[in-house]
């Protein structure tokens, strides 16, 4: 759909369809510049995406828990599991930021590094008393609000040398400055870090180019030296050559996403726990179960707008506990819809489609950010022009036309079907 939008308005397929029309749907599939917040009360659909991933992560957590505690795994066995769960999620997300890069770009902005950082912490929470968690979330934002609260930028601070524009909404300039992009807590944060995750000389160059070069190493001439104050030197140039040796320089983040965010975020995770919690639970009648998912999704809306006005911005990009409130409130919304439609109405066919990619969610996620380009180019338009011409038109493929949506339902509709495959023969990508 965005991608159709996005066709020129000369284009004659607009003779055809409502130009400003598909304008105004497109702006539900890409990310806002910075404030996460459409219009007064609204939200992008495109941002509710990532929360629900870390959401329906929580919310499945319970029954994992559950499954490996009737299969007699011990305690430590399950958070072993837990540990290198999170750990497998790390790398699989560092693997997707490098695919375009010449080395390993130990940055950590994909949404499966993020559910990995998050998640040992998140399954600690597991299992415990609501009151225990609330508890626990409510410290957690509280924490994270106030490293952001006490570190205003100053008032000289070149925004635009951090790719942060007023004009786009990406700088606060009243009491919300501190949560201005590339200029915040977090943001701090990565250009401390992530710069040493890099090889030597980046590391310098970055250094210089940021005056920070008293914390720099007095390398030589190939970096084999850095880090010269260690006892033995060399071992720790090694491992610098081996993981770290990406020779890019550190740049900031261009869409002000951060390391840091997964420390709030592990609240949206603890909200989807609770809420796997009260699914799970015999106790509670069904209906009663979805009136108070109704609830929650309310309180959370309420909780995130009043947040919104008063204590910090809805900024999906920096995952403000603004944001955890309020994307929670949709997507605890859509549980509610899902949970009244499949298991207390007689809908639950419908929900087969889903089922499949559920089984399968981080395999689809991996082909979609490794394969969907050759999948079109290669698979659909070699093999299948003919029939989809056939059946659609000539205009189907044409770039100026609908190639932009017949590709990209297409692309879904070749994986669906390898998944329904995988799915048939029980094959389940698993961590």
């Amino acid at each position: 759909i965005l991608a159709f939008s996005r066709i020129d308005a000369s284009s004659p397929v607009w003779q055809h369809h409502d130009y400003d029309w598909w304008q105004r749907l497109a702006e539900n599939f890409e990310h806002p510049l910075w404030v996460s917040l459409k219009g007064s009360y609204g939200v992008a659909f495109w941002d509710l995406i990532q929360p629900a991933f870390m959401f329906m992560v929580g919310v499945s957590m319970p029954f994992s828990y559950g499954r490996r505690s009737m299969m007699g795994q011990s305690d430590s066995s399950r958070m072993l599991h837990a540990i290198l769960r999170s750990v497998v999620l790390i790398l699989m997300g560092v693997f997707l930021n490098s695919i375009r890069d010449e080395r390993t770009d130990w940055a950590f902005p994909n949404v499966l590094c993020q559910i990995g950082l998050g998640y040992f912490f998140a399954w600690l929470l597991l299992n415990r008393s609501y009151s225990v968690q609330v508890i626990s979330l409510l410290m957690i934002l509280g924490v994270n609000w106030l490293m952001f609260y006490v570190n205003t930028p100053p008032k000289d601070f070149d925004y635009s040398a951090v790719e942060a524009h007023e004009e786009d909404g990406e700088v606060f300039t009243d009491r919300f400055a501190q949560w201005s992009k590339n200029s915040n807590t977090a943001y701090q944060f990565d250009a401390w870090l992530l710069p040493k995750l890099r090889s030597a000389d980046s590391d310098a160059e970055t250094s210089n180019a940021t005056d920070d070069s008293a914390a720099a190493s007095t390398a030589d001439k190939d970096g084999s030296e850095k880090l010269a104050q260690d006892s033995n030197p060399k071992k720790p140039a090694l491992l610098r050559r081996l993981l770290f040796s990406n020779p890019e320089p550190y740049r900031p983040n261009r869409g002000g996403y951060t390391t840091l965010n997964f420390v709030p975020s592990i609240g949206t995770t603890l909200i989807g726990i609770m809420c796997g919690q009260l699914l799970l639970s015999g106790a509670v009648p069904a209906w009663r179960k979805l009136w108070m998912l109704v609830g929650a999704a309310a309180l959370c809306y309420g909780v995130g707008l009043l947040m919104h006005h008063t204590m910090c911005p809805i900024v999906k990009r920096i995952w403000t506990p603004s944001w955890v409130f309020f994307s929670g409130g949709f997507i605890i919304g859509m549980l509610a819809l899902f949970y009244l439609a499949f298991d207390l109405l007689p809908f639950r066919r419908i929900a087969f489609p889903l089922v499949v990619v559920g089984m399968n969610s981080i395999l689809i996620y991996m082909m979609g950010q490794l394969i969907r380009g050759w999948t079109a180019s290669q698979i659909l338009r070699v093999h299948f022009t003919g029939l989809i011409e056939a059946v659609f038109g000539s205009t189907a493929l044409d770039p100026e036309w609908y190639a932009p949506i017949v590709e990209s339902t297409g692309v879904f509709l070749l994986f669906w079907l390898f998944l329904f495959w995988l799915y048939r023969q029980r094959i389940f990508l698993r961590i």
